[in-house]
């Protein structure tokens, strides 16, 4: 089944909200700023205006490395006895698919003569691609990320720096992604004139759901082309790990309309399911798989929540995963049964991290590890044929996976007694 007319496209994208989620649920103050971008996406987004999506696709080719390949597992396939394929967005400039919105985003903002960028980030992946994209096109840039963030992420903050981005560590709370977002939010809210807000995930008010899916939907894109060059079909299933949902959105976009192929959002299980409501924390951040309704950031999607509505501290190994909501369009895909959300816990994603590492040859980043980690504890529910978006490297994460990997016995892990004295 092939995609709707682009007529259909631009009536569909004219609305604010994905079924009963979505919105914009924002001060008044942002009110304009959202307006002016809604503009602005409509016309040089959707319409191509003065040549912006020529320019942003030139851009991606030559500045991001697009397109990436999508490679034959062969290891892997032999392990599960299936075809297994990666869409490598580990090899887009910078290490992860983050590169295709920032750079996108960091451009529009230039055709919108704004004077300045900032962006919220987590693991650090999409501050990186933001800097990189505002020193590539000349743009003051600034970059608000939490103090746990900060500490467990120092080379993608050491990046950050080098390419001329200001980094501010935000204190409050678990000083993860959440706080991260509503600092980057308090800043907009009094600069919106001369700033623009590159949102890192396709979450917040309308229209960034749609904006940051419609740039990052290269990745579905050339992977629905290349599975019918390459397997002279499309694929029973296709596998993505879920946070805010920018890489998993990016992925399903153009695959939706195809209802033989199977779409799975893979999410961080941590070390349990739920909530803890003395503590006010979820030992997780498995949104799709166990949040309920709420607003957070501007729009009404599933969220981790007390039974008051109070948003809970979430938790991931992955510092990119570590969020309590979702995108709006990706909560309304769930509900539908479109898309079918599953978790994998902390143990299931190192050892996915090691054993692509050490059958491909790919070191992935602990965001795409819990996707591998899904394809070894279910795989005979995958189909024939899979496709399997690995999201980002893993060098940032060998740090961590160093100190967690220590802590457990894990069955994919490498010896590390070599570190021993």
């Amino acid at each position: 089944m092939s995609t709707s007319d682009p007529e259909h496209n631009r009536e569909r994208d004219s609305e604010a909200t994905f079924g009963d989620y979505g919105g914009q649920y924002v001060p008044e103050a942002l009110m304009p700023a959202l307006q002016e971008l809604e503009d602005a996406y409509e016309r040089y987004v959707l319409e191509n205006e003065d040549g912006f999506m020529d320019e942003f696709r030139e851009r991606m080719r030559d500045f991001g490395g697009r397109p990436t390949p999508l490679q034959r597992a062969d290891r892997l396939s032999e392990r599960y006895d299936r075809e297994i394929y990666l869409k490598r967005e580990d090899l887009v400039h910078g290490g992860a698919h983050k590169l295709n919105n920032a750079l996108g985003q960091v451009l529009l903002s230039k055709y919108m003569g704004k004077e300045r960028v900032i962006a919220e980030t987590g693991a650090g992946q999409h501050g990186t691609a933001t800097a990189m994209a505002a020193a590539h096109l000349d743009m003051p840039c600034e970059i608000y990320m939490g103090r746990t963030d900060v500490n467990r992420q120092r080379p993608n903050v050491y990046r950050m720096r080098m390419n001329g981005a200001e980094v501010n560590p935000v204190e409050a709370g678990s000083g993860t992604l959440k706080e991260a977002i509503n600092e980057t939010f308090r800043d907009w809210a009094t600069t919106v004139e001369t700033t623009h807000y590159v949102i890192g995930s396709v979450v917040g008010p309308h229209p960034f759901p749609k904006l940051v899916r419609d740039f990052q939907a290269v990745i579905g894109r050339e992977a629905r082309e290349q599975i019918r060059e390459k397997a002279g079909r499309l694929p029973d299933s296709v596998v993505a790990c879920a946070g805010g949902g920018s890489n998993t959105m990016g992925t399903f976009h153009e695959f939706v309309p195809d209802d033989d192929v199977s779409l799975y959002a893979v999410e961080a299980g941590g070390s349990s399911l739920g909530v803890d409501e003395e503590e006010g924390v979820a030992p997780n951040s498995a949104t799709l798989s166990t949040g309920t309704d709420g607003v957070l950031h501007g729009a009404m999607t599933k969220l981790l929540q007390s039974e008051e509505g109070q948003i809970v501290e979430s938790h991931s190994v992955s510092a990119g995963l570590d969020y309590a909501g979702v995108g709006p369009e990706l909560a309304n895909l769930v509900e539908t049964d479109r898309v079918t959300p599953v978790n994998v816990d902390d143990d299931a994603a190192l050892n996915g991290f090691h054993r692509l590492s050490n059958l491909e040859g790919i070191i992935p980043a602990l965001e795409s590890s819990h996707a591998l980690g899904y394809l070894e504890e279910s795989h005979d529910e995958l189909g024939d044929l899979v496709v399997v978006n690995v999201s980002g490297r893993g060098d940032k994460d060998l740090e961590t996976v160093l100190e967690e990997t220590e802590k457990r016995d894990l069955e994919a892990a490498p010896d590390v007694e070599v570190f021993d004295g």
